[in-house]
């Protein structure tokens, strides 16, 4: 691997981890990279979530020193999203997912159309409809599963359960998300790590990127508050669509 590729995968995660840590997507940016580099699918799913950890976990620690992370909250979610992650991954080596890939584009379309149609959505704390503990179990599996058997997307799901169910504005939403997504990401790195599907070399270059990116992007989340997170997520979850409708038309063709 030469210095110049490491040098370019090392920027992709500093992209990557900034946009992960306001919106969520930031494998529209670094799976696309590692497999320009040369990495089988397999080899670039384990070596991405192995550096993304790191980059939420950058983002988690700048949301807390913040006060934005109500553990009390969060922690029954984490644990529960830890085992359905952990269970989506292992069911994904079992089953296709063949059908999520045609139903996940509509999903974040409908989601994208719902936030766009609602200004005002997570500009402030609203009436939660679940308890911690509910959201916990209701969220924490299903998003969790889905997390560790497919995957894209699931930034934004969280997002807007959080504001939708949790009453929660988006600064907290997105913090909240950075923490349960740290949670199926360790889940899911710990089937990759054993399975031996982590290219370590490339791993620690978009590492150093991510942690940069991590900070920055949760520094200009806190910073500039949800008019800002809106704006990012909205592109992300667009940039999502087209990609994921634009893989549908290539394998259809």
């Amino acid at each position: 691997m030469s210095y110049e590729t490491l040098a370019l995968l090392f920027l992709a995660g500093l992209s990557a981890g900034f946009i992960d840590a306001v919106a969520g997507g930031g494998g529209l940016i670094s799976i696309p990279a590692l497999l320009w580099a040369g990495l089988t699918p397999q080899i670039a799913l384990g070596t991405n979530k192995m550096q993304s950890t790191w980059g939420t976990a950058m983002a988690v620690r700048k949301y807390v020193k913040a006060g934005l992370v109500r553990w009390q909250d969060v922690k029954p979610t984490a644990i529960v999203t830890f085992f359905a992650a952990s269970l989506g991954t292992w069911v994904v080596t079992q089953v296709s997912n063949e059908v999520l890939k045609l139903i996940v584009p509509w999903m974040l379309l409908a989601i994208a159309v719902y936030v766009v149609l609602s200004p005002k959505l997570g500009s402030q704390t609203g009436q939660a409809k679940l308890s911690p503990v509910a959201f916990a179990w209701i969220a924490g599996s299903t998003i969790g599963f889905y997390d560790g058997f497919f995957g894209p997307g699931t930034g934004t799901f969280w997002t807007v359960a959080c504001v939708s169910l949790l009453g929660l504005a988006l600064p907290q939403a997105t913090a909240y998300t950075k923490v349960v997504n740290l949670s199926s990401n360790l889940a899911a790195l710990s089937v990759f790590v054993l399975s031996d599907r982590i290219h370590y070399p490339i791993a620690t270059a978009m590492i150093a990127g991510q942690l940069i990116g991590g900070r920055l992007g949760a520094g200009m989340a806190i910073k500039h508050g949800a008019a800002f997170i809106r704006f990012i997520f909205l592109g992300v979850v667009f940039c999502m669509i087209l990609k994921l409708f634009w893989e549908q038309l290539k394998a259809g063709a």
